[in-house]
């Protein structure tokens, strides 16, 4: 009898083996499944979906993010000399200066608004200019709770440095400056990141959206730019107030003091640079904002704090592109570079 049993057992080991079979078919990913996943694995949250060569030096990517909810937006580069991302032979990273647009802005603004582009002493950095919305703070909105899209900051600060960082030949050496919402952005960024930038520059910058009422209500009137509900963005001031002392670089200023800072503004009035009469309740705004900041950086004991409040100035490009120059010692030399 038990002679005969594994005769009598092979249809139902048949079976067995066949369902296990099926299993292993269902359970054990094709090599196009193995493929995504592993590019899920490698490239989590962004993706560049197009390139464009724009000019001399300038090449525009078209980035699909998971932060944005999956939308594509753009990201413009300025190019060093000797700059070949994909030239496998001879890959090198670069320093990279981020240059950060304000409100109503985008990531063309600085290339189409300033020499940034003729500069000479940005051949030898990668300069990065990305899209952070006509509104976007530089903040993962908090959308009444909820979170999600658009979440701005881990666009630029996990997704997008990982994917320039993996393919694009930027290196871990990076300094960050920007304008007005910019400006705002340089400091947060620099603060709420530590040992992601070197040093930081603002020029005309949101820099102590608290300071008072008028600061506060002049700032959730951007907010509600472009019909937006301004609570969407960090909610209300005094219920949500731990979020936004969170994104106010005044109350950042102990994570500053470590780091070489750049403050600039005017004060509103007719400057030099501007036509006759021109006045900026704006500029007037951020200049006491700035002052404050200053202060406190000074207050917390930082030692590497540079200030040009230059009396009479607007809120305007040519201001800003004297500061961006004015900086650019401080910031390359972070970097470990001579501006010559």
């Amino acid at each position: 009898m038990f002679a005969n049993m594994p005769t009598a057992l092979s249809p139902l080991r048949a079976r067995v083996l066949l369902v296990l079979a099926l299993l292993l078919a269902v359970l054990t990913p094709t090599a196009p499944a193995l493929a995504a996943a592993e590019q899920r694995a490698t490239h989590p949250g962004a993706q560049v979906v197009d390139v464009t060569q724009v000019a001399d030096r300038q090449v525009d990517l078209s980035v699909r993010s998971t932060a944005l909810g999956g939308r594509t937006v753009k990201v413009r580069l300025l190019t060093p000399d000797g700059w070949a991302p994909h030239d496998r032979h001879h890959r090198r990273h670069w320093p990279t200066l981020w240059l950060l647009h304000g409100c109503c802005g985008d990531y063309t603004s600085w290339t189409s608004m300033t020499d940034a582009a003729q500069t000479e002493s940005l051949r030898d950095v990668l300069v990065v200019m990305p899209e952070a919305g006509w509104n976007g703070w530089y903040s993962d909105w908090w959308n009444h709770g909820r979170g999600g899209d658009p979440a701005w900051e881990t666009f630029h600060t996990k997704e997008l440095r990982r994917l320039l960082e993996r393919d694009w030949g930027a290196g871990p050496d990076r300094v960050v400056a920007g304008l007005s919402m910019g400006g705002q952005g340089a400091l947060l960024y620099a603060a709420r990141h530590p040992g992601m930038f070197k040093a930081t520059a603002s020029y005309s910058g949101s820099a102590h959206p608290l300071l008072n009422d008028e600061s506060t209500a002049r700032i959730m009137g951007f907010f509600a730019g472009q019909d937006n509900d301004p609570l969407r963005v960090w909610g209300d001031p005094v219920a949500q107030r731990r979020i936004w002392q969170a994104h106010d670089p005044f109350h950042l200023a102990k994570r500053l003091r470590s780091l070489p800072v750049y403050l600039s503004c005017g004060d509103g009035t007719t400057g030099p640079l501007d036509p006759p009469g021109a006045t900026s309740a704006l500029e007037a705004d951020f200049n006491r904002q700035n002052h404050a900041l200053a202060a406190e950086l000074e207050r917390v004991g930082a030692r590497h704090v540079t200030t040009n409040f230059y009396g009479p100035g607007t809120h305007g490009w040519a201001y800003w592109e004297r500061e961006l120059h004015a900086s650019l010692p401080m910031l390359m030399g972070a970097l470990g570079l001579d501006v010559g």
